[in-house]
């Protein structure tokens, strides 16, 4: 699936992943290939991607809010 991670400032991630765990504003949860279409907003805490090469990489967040459709997964943060 393709992830998009953007705020006002910059893009801090884009590309091919395995999976992404988000710190949600009820809990944390994760998505995979083929989830099913989802908009939720996010609170303060990390995102955890894990990108097509097994590699882990932390994005620290304040909130905002992230829509899943299509193998699309685009995150839009303060």
């Amino acid at each position: 699936m393709q992830l998009e991670v953007l705020s006002p400032e910059k893009k801090y991630f884009e590309g091919p992943v395995k999976s992404v765990e988000f710190p949600g504003t009820e809990g944390r949860f994760g998505v995979l290939d083929h989830h099913a279409p989802i908009i939720s907003s996010l609170g303060r805490g990390l995102i955890y991607i894990t990108d097509i090469e097994n590699k882990t990489h932390e994005i620290s967040i304040n909130g905002g809010v992230v829509e899943v459709l299509n193998g699309q997964v685009s995150v839009l943060i303060d």
